[in-house]
């Protein structure tokens, strides 16, 4: 499965219950729409860092990089490639 694929089943049962996985648009703005409010970004952040092994402390993040599941998912190969 890729990234993408990945975190677009996550935000859908973490975030998002009702809104079929294969309908969930690879550029919807997650925090503009209030699929994910404040609390779920930070919980996104978290589950990113455990689930792609990512040291988040050691990375620069910004809201930006985690508004969309594209967005997520070139955070997650650009910090991948560094490591």
């Amino acid at each position: 499965m890729s990234h993408e694929a990945e975190i677009r089943q996550f935000v859908v049962t973490a975030f998002a219950p009702d809104i079929p996985v294969d309908q969930l648009p690879a550029d919807l703005d997650l925090l503009d729409t209030g699929i994910v409010d404040s609390l779920g970004l930070l919980r996104l952040i978290a589950w990113v860092g455990d689930r792609y092994h990512i040291p988040i402390e050691d990375q620069d993040i910004s809201p930006l990089q985690f508004s969309s599941v594209a967005s997520i998912a070139a955070f997650v190969e650009d910090a991948r490639s560094l490591v």
